[in-house]
């Protein structure tokens, strides 16, 4: 152990010498011997001597990023507790699609990618195509004299050759050796073995062949370190068009001639302009927490739908559509206990098109009714099921309404029509008394009339912000309901916006209505969008699962880390696309259309940011700014306002 202060050096040098300056550079030698003035031969290289084993305890750059330890196998290295191989290119197809790398790039594991390019002059390879092309011309000659029948490997090798000399000469081209390696890292063999059969899968469906190292896996691992040495060397004889196709960072574009503006892509800045009807089907899905900017999304894509010609139609949960609704003289239905809008559950579509029969149409409605049912009253026996389903088919009879009636002219049962025909039935009456709670009891206002609302406009909001949260389901299933009639009653190109999803997929029976609305809308031109927060109930129930495969487009906005891996396993996430979720800012997420998605920023113009916005603060601005303008107009100052 070496005795080393300050102290004792200070003696020696003196107190005016700064002791850094005895310090070494990182290149110097550390044989070589600084100047030290006024002391001795062996005085100075006790110091050096000193100096050297204090180095020696100090932690460097390179002792925090150095691993553990390395271990040089045949196939693989051990770098500290991963496993790591490299995979190189060996040959390409004649023709390769511009973006054929970008599958790799995506591939949801940790990976280096090395890429050498190799200028050769053109006078070089001028004289080795010209070479080539006598060969090949001399070759087809000679078949040609000998009768022999023509090699069109020969021909198209010709051509190609010829188009890339002239390329070449006109100075078009350029030609190059390529070099392609990537780097895999695994927790253990058997994930590698498997990581690597994968990315020579995804190579080898491209027509591009690929090797593993074999006794070079550490030439390969320092190829792609981020040092620029290539020590294996392995290229490949190419010009500068397909060596551009090889370049892996381009991003996808969701820009067609028609539809409306989703947002801005994140990536190139390009519009994300979209017809969700051109997809198989038009129905979409919306994840985000709360404050996330759904909601804000969903409003502008209502908008902009309106001034495309569209009829929408929105359950609104939290009275959010108010606004927007006033502004484009759309009607807003307010449904509650106390409210003078009522809708019948028992309502039917009054006029069907296509292969519709009204036996098929009133057997759909028991169904459908029986579901509704089931969330006021609790779950059915056996028993019980089979009384209320006969009857349901009692009271529509009591009104003349049987498979053979005109629904052209009919005048629907209601709840209190049900609670008589039970009454007379043997084994209804326990049906009856838990019926009357919603015929004469706390509830009788929400469901126990015929229906007073009209969808005669071209935005029609319906609110059930006032309904008790033990209500808000039903209430939700029967206004899905009386549009899913009149939408069946006549095709238009129409969207329903259903936000909140997640109180109906709390119940089998609603969740499995909206299932069922979600897989037939497309026959009746509806595309439907299903709006939730609550992201982990949605997913997990095998209804919403199923809705999210029927919904050809889909929006991922801002989430909550305690949701982001299932979201993650459910939309098959990068780790880059799932920290993008976690840390994207107000309107931005990934936007999924088919089977192509892209980074969104969801953007609107001041004036449909007025008429959309759910922030509290600017709210209660434009209100404040509203009663001002009325205060002018109504004092006869407006005029000099505008002005």
């Amino acid at each position: 152990m070496i005795d080393f202060s300050k102290q004792d050096v200070r003696k020696k040098i003196g107190p005016d010498t700064d002791i850094r300056d005895l310090s070494f550079r990182p290149q110097a030698n550390v044989n070589e011997r600084p100047f030290i003035p006024d002391l001795s031969a062996d005085e100075a290289q006790n110091i050096i001597e000193e100096e050297k084993a204090f180095r020696r305890g100090v932690l460097s750059v390179r002792d925090l990023i150095s691993p553990a330890a390395l271990k040089a196998e045949a196939r693989h290295l051990v770098l500290g507790g991963k496993f790591v191989r490299t995979i190189f290119v060996v040959g390409y197809p004649r023709y390769i699609s511009v973006g054929w790398f970008a599958p790799i790039i995506n591939y949801n594991l940790n990976f280096d990618v090395s890429m050498f390019f190799y200028p050769v002059k053109s006078a070089i390879i001028l004289k080795q195509l010209q070479n080539k092309v006598g060969n090949i011309s001399a070759q087809i000659i000679a078949d040609a004299e000998k009768g022999a029948a023509r090699d069109p490997l020969r021909e198209t090798a010709l051509q190609d050759i010829e188009f890339l000399r002239d390329s070449l000469t006109q100075g078009t081209e350029k030609f190059f050796q390529f070099s392609l390696y990537v780097t895999l890292y695994s927790d253990n063999l058997e994930e590698l073995d498997r990581a690597s059969e994968q990315i020579e899968d995804i190579l080898g469906s491209r027509l591009v062949y690929s090797r593993r190292v074999y006794f070079q896996s550490e030439q390969g691992f320092n190829s792609t370190l981020p040092l620029g040495n290539d020590e294996l060397y392995i290229t490949f004889n190419m010009n500068s068009s397909p060596i551009a196709s090889s370049f892996p960072f381009i991003s996808s574009e969701l820009t067609s001639d028609k539809g409306i503006l989703y947002g801005v892509n994140r990536h190139n800045n390009s519009l994300i302009l979209f017809d969700r009807f051109s997809l198989p089907n038009a129905n979409s899905v919306v994840f985000a927490t709360s404050g996330a900017g759904k909601s804000y999304a969903i409003k502008l894509e209502v908008l902009r739908s309106l001034m495309l010609g569209a009829d929408v139609i929105v359950i609104d949960p939290e009275h959010e559509y108010k606004h927007l609704s006033d502004a484009v003289g759309g009607t807003y239905i307010n449904i509650s206990l106390s409210s003078e809008n009522k809708i019948n559950p028992f309502d039917l579509p009054r006029s069907v098109g296509g292969d519709a029969k009204p036996k098929d149409l009133l057997r759909s409605a028991v169904i459908t009714i029986k579901g509704l049912l089931r969330l006021m009253l609790g779950d059915f026996s056996h028993e019980e099921d089979s009384i209320m389903d006969r009857a349901l088919l009692e009271a529509y009879a009591k009104k003349d309404i049987t498979p053979d009636s005109d629904f052209s002219n009919i005048k629907e049962p209601i709840l209190s029509d049900l609670e008589q025909v039970l009454e007379g039935m043997e084994g209804g009456n326990n049906l009856a008394l838990r019926l009357k709670k919603y015929t004469e009891g706390t509830f009788s206002g929400l469901l126990n009339s015929p229906t007073n609302v009209e969808m005669n406009n071209q935005l029609v909001c319906f609110s059930v912000r006032d309904l008790e949260d033990e209500l808000r389901p039903i209430g939700i299933y029967t206004i899905i309901n009386y549009i899913w009639n009149v939408v069946r009653s006549e095709t238009k190109r129409r969207l329903l916006i259903i936000d909140e999803a997640w109180w109906m997929m709390q119940y089998e029976d609603s969740a499995k209505f909206i299932f069922a609305l979600v897989k037939r809308c497309r026959k009746y031109y509806l595309g439907i969008t299903t709006i939730t927060q609550d992201v982990n109930d949605f997913l997990t129930s095998p209804y919403g699962q199923a809705i999210v495969n029927n919904s050809s487009m889909q929006l991922l906005l801002r989430q909550s880390p305690a949701a982001i891996a299932l979201v993650q396993k459910t939309f098959l996430l990068t780790e880059g696309e799932k920290y993008l979720l976690l840390e994207g800012g107000l309107g931005e997420g990934i936007f999924f259309a088919g089977n192509k998605h892209v980074a969104i920023k969801v953007v609107a113009s001041y004036s449909e940011d007025q008429l959309i916005t759910s922030d509290p603060r600017q709210l209660l601005e434009i209100a404040e700014a509203k009663k001002r303008f009325d205060v002018a107009q109504s004092s006869g100052e407006i005029d000099s306002l505008g002005a």
